[in-house]
């Protein structure tokens, strides 16, 4: 599997919309929404920074490693 996005989860936990992340983090809904749907190659500092701003969060709320099997 890799490095999973757990946007979705702190987004719920956090009860805010992607429309409302998206606006406050500066980027695309459909950007925000690859990234939170695990489609996502990579992800910059700045954004990965300014999301977990917003959510009030660590990176490592955001990111798992899961090993491939």
């Amino acid at each position: 599997m890799g490095i999973i996005v757990n946007l979705d989860v702190m987004m719920a936990k956090r009860k805010i919309g992607l429309g409302d992340l998206a606006e406050q983090v500066g980027i695309s809904n459909a950007n925000l929404s690859i990234l939170k749907n695990n489609k996502a190659k990579a992800i910059r500092f700045s954004t990965l920074e300014k999301i977990c701003e917003v959510l009030n969060c660590q990176p490592g709320d955001l990111l798992v490693y899961e090993e491939e099997e």
